[in-house]
């Protein structure tokens, strides 16, 4: 595995793990909108590192190892971290959009950097198959990235869960674009997937202007 993504993925943990016991440091470094407002703007890069408990850390960090490797060996270390910290960024900040009536409102996690990555590696390799559970058989990775953006757009719109869908949302649409900023040559090869992966993201472009979400 290669050492970079290693480094992310530690990261990850010691500063979880720092969170898990301290709880000021916890709430200090948190994404919360009216802090955010008042002025405090790492919190949305920081929040990134925070996970809310050991099962959110996990799963978080067990996708960012599938998926970031593929990453890192079609577009290097470099498209990676641009993608990983952008997405991350985007999260927060289509996050803070969508919330932005909700001061009390808070999050934490990597979600947004870990779909950008997810989406980023469907690009790069369209052809790979995963297992979702409980269903049996392998679906195609770009059909699980277009049907998680359509959860995700009816999550936010129906407010499913303590999840933060919105943050899925931006971290899949900033890593699907800068991906293809990074790497045009996709164009040319994997038009289709590029063209069918954008789908849920003119949906999404199209419910925001009616004002349906």
């Amino acid at each position: 595995m290669n050492v970079l993504l290693i480094i992310v993925i530690v990261a990850n943990v010691l500063v979880s793990i720092k969170g898990f016991k301290d709880l000021h440091f916890f709430n200090r470094y948190k994404f919360q909108i009216l802090n955010i407002n008042k002025g405090e703007k790492y919190r949305m890069f920081t929040s990134g590192f925070l996970h809310a408990d050991w099962l959110h850390l996990i799963l978080n960090m067990y996708a960012l190892y599938l998926f970031g490797k593929f990453v890192m060996m079609e577009g290097g270390n470099f498209n990676f971290m641009i993608i990983y910290f952008g997405s991350l960024l985007a999260g927060s900040l289509y996050t803070l959009y969508v919330h932005k009536n909700e001061p009390y409102y808070s999050a934490v996690g990597a979600s947004g950097a870990v779909m950008g990555i997810i989406y980023a590696s469907i690009l790069y390799y369209p052809e790979m198959t995963l297992y979702i559970f409980p269903l049996p058989i392998p679906i195609k990775g770009y059909i699980f990235g277009i049907l998680y953006l359509l959860f995700s757009i009816y999550g936010m719109k129906k407010q499913l869960g303590n999840i933060g869908h919105a943050a899925h949302l931006g971290g899949a649409v900033a890593g699907y674009g800068l991906t293809l900023l990074l790497s045009p040559y996709l164009w040319d090869e994997n038009t289709l997937v590029i063209t069918l992966s954008s789908l849920p993201i003119l949906i999404l472009f199209i419910l925001e202007k009616t004002g349906k979400i």
